[in-house]
């Protein structure tokens, strides 16, 4: 079976709980497999990086770490509300995401089947 997670990637997202609850951000990458999300500026870590060449310097760097995606919201482009979506076909046969909140169109699927 295929993990599903309801946000994509680029998409803007709020978060529900944790140290960063009420923030928002981008999603910079998902992981469907462990259903985790990276959102660009939140749940920052310090990350020890060891210099692996000449060249390279090591040190204490700031990264972001993967939270639950059932910790964040999609974040509708048209009414700035975090708002669940759903799924509906278009007039022309395409799939899309809708806001619920609005009932605006959010993004066109590329395949039918998703």
């Amino acid at each position: 079976m295929k993990n599903k997670v309801h946000v994509k990637k680029g998409d803007t997202v709020y978060i529900l709980s944790g140290k960063d609850r009420g923030k928002k951000g981008k999603v910079l990458s998902v992981l469907p497999s462990k259903r985790m999300v990276v959102v660009e500026g939140i749940n920052m870590v310090k990350k020890h990086m060891k210099p692996r060449s000449q060249m390279q310097q090591g040190g204490i760097i700031n990264r972001e770490a993967p939270v639950y995606a059932d910790k964040v919201m999609l974040v509708c482009g048209k009414c700035g509300a975090p708002t669940k979506t759903g799924k509906k076909f278009l007039v022309n046969g395409s799939k899309a995401r809708f806001c619920k909140k609005c009932g605006e169109v959010i993004d066109i699927l590329k395949d039918a089947r998703d």
